[in-house]
């Protein structure tokens, strides 16, 4: 188990630099003044010249991408150009939203697509699965943020039993933050429940194809218990990889829906930072989405191991 392990932290490490060395790289090659952005057009050269050797962009872009690297181990990631704060502290500010969000969106996916994974399976090629798999298609279609829309018309506007935008803060209570964050979770949840509930169908059956669920079965266990004590845990597999990468998608990818309902999450802090070219958050915001994508995909290898040992002596 350790060698294991350890090949896969050797993997997070050199994906985490080679992640870096990209975003720097293409960071720099945007056209486009930062400091003449920030001074505005009618600034003159002189104080233009000035503002970038303040914010560091006239040193070499090796010693530019050190002193970044360096300042990410430490802990320190500089001043935004912008909101002339440190941008840790917004970073951790936003986090505070998009993390609980990604997480309740992840939750609500996994009731769902289980749920309606095992139900579909169990009657496979019944009413049930046939209408139960129209639905995930339909689910599939609808995009996240034209469903954000509908959930504010229905449940905003006319029901008006949610607000239609913006987070009062965990200040005022857990229960005022979960309840602004829902309905964003729901819209976020729909498509991902609708795909993972088709591979969770489509392991499912694989599985009860297997002499082990017919051994079962003849030993005298419903059919229920057969789905779940057994049939579930062999088919998690492909469940567990698409759980990954669906995670570290609703980590990165709450832009849309971030501005749909106004919340104050990474994803519109990314959002106004490129609209003001503030390309310390802008590098900082996207390593941390890569970071966060790459520790999913490191957890989800280690689940191989602990569902599946013949994962882990295969690799071995």
């Amino acid at each position: 188990m350790s060698l294991f392990l350890f090949k896969r932290l050797i993997t997070l490490v050199a994906t985490l630099v080679g992640a870096s060395v990209v975003v720097f790289l293409v960071l720099e090659i945007l056209p486009g003044n930062a400091a003449q952005i920030l001074m505005g057009p009618d600034a003159s050269p002189d104080a233009v010249l000035a503002l970038a050797a303040k914010l560091g962009l006239d040193h070499p872009p090796l010693e530019r991408y050190w002193t970044w690297i360096s300042g990410l181990v430490t802990g320190d990631l500089g001043l935004s150009y912008a909101y002339s704060s440190p941008v840790s502290e917004l970073v951790l500010e936003r986090l505070a939203v998009t993390v609980p969000l990604a997480f309740m969106a992840m939750a609500i996916t996994t009731v769902l697509a289980l749920a309606a994974g095992l139900y579909a399976a169990a009657r496979h090629n019944k009413l049930g699965d046939i209408g139960m798999m129209g639905l995930s298609q339909v689910g599939i279609a609808i995009p996240n943020f034209w469903f954000a829309i509908l959930l504010i018309l229905l449940f905003s506007v006319h029901l008006k039993w949610f607000a239609a935008g913006g987070f009062p803060g965990w200040d005022d209570g857990i229960g005022p933050g979960l309840q602004a964050l829902l309905l964003p979770a729901v819209s976020l949840a729909v498509v991902q429940a609708a795909i993972l509930a088709r591979i969770t169908r489509s392991a499912v059956l694989e599985v009860l194809r297997e002499d082990f669920v017919r051994t079962a079965r003849a030993k005298g266990l419903s059919r229920r218990a057969t789905l779940w004590g057994h049939v579930l845990r062999n088919s998690l597999i492909p469940v567990v990889t698409v759980m990954g990468l669906q995670f570290a998608e609703l980590l990165a990818g709450t832009i849309v829906v971030e501005n749909v309902f106004y919340l104050p999450g990474l994803g519109r802090l990314i959002f106004q930072s490129i609209s003001n070219r503030d390309l310390i958050v802008v590098r900082n915001c996207v390593m941390l989405l890569a970071a966060m994508v790459v520790i999913v995909n490191f957890i989800v290898d280690v689940m191989y191991a602990v569902i599946d040992p013949r994962v882990k002596a295969s690799d071995i």
